[in-house]
């Protein structure tokens, strides 16, 4: 979707949102950069990133046209619904709630969930199961704040790891991508003040985990 003041993708996992110190290739921003200037070198067009998707999650992911929109989608973030897909190791004994702890980021830059008011950010992650099989449950996830790595971490504290986490999940997890989608977002569009939903579908790679 786009409009004067805002570009909505659905991205592909494996795209990093922008780059990073380390990594310098093809990224969502610098695809929709060249999108914008209509491969024009001097062109002054630039995008805003609002938020970010992890480089193995797939989904809705929101950019801005102009600092001025960038600044006010931020600024209602907390009142933007996030909602989320996930394929999970096991089966939970709770088919809904909301997962709470402080989350703090160590020097690796590893999230970790602490008690520790002083050191983390308080995080809530609402979630309720929609299917199960014998080895994965599908979860619908509703994002009440946005940390870096927010669900990833909370999942692997209740013992369930999203599948194809290797970094907050099973070392010996083999699966390809990560089972993490950004679904859909809901919000205020800052010009117009309308009510805006962008969804996407679910990926055939979860229906695949789920049927297996």
């Amino acid at each position: 979707y786009e409009d004067k003041d805002i570009l909505a993708v659905d991205k592909p996992a494996g795209l990093l949102t922008v780059s990073t110190a380390t990594d310098k290739t093809r990224t969502v921003h610098h695809i929709l950069t060249d999108y914008i200037r209509k491969g024009c070198l001097k062109s002054r067009s630039r995008i805003f990133i609002v938020h970010r998707l992890d480089q193995w999650t797939s989904g809705v992911l929101l950019f801005a046209k102009s600092e001025e929109v960038k600044l006010q989608l931020q600024a209602q973030w907390k009142d933007t619904e996030k909602k989320y897909l996930a394929v999970v190791h096991g089966r939970l004994d709770k088919k809904d709630g909301i997962i709470t702890s402080y989350l703090a980021e160590n020097k690796a830059y590893t999230v970790y969930s602490t008690t520790d008011a002083a050191k983390g950010k308080l995080s809530h992650t609402a979630y309720k199961v929609i299917k199960e099989t014998e080895k994965f449950s599908l979860l619908e996830i509703d994002l009440l704040t946005g940390r870096k790595n927010q669900i990833r971490v909370h999942m692997s504290d209740e013992g369930h790891p999203i599948v194809g986490d290797r970094k907050y999940g099973k070392d010996s997890d083999k699966y390809r991508r990560l089972a993490l989608h950004s679904k859909s977002i809901s919000f205020k569009h800052p010009v117009s003040g309308r009510q805006m939903t962008f969804e996407t579908k679910m990926p055939g790679y979860f229906s695949e985990l789920m049927n297996d």
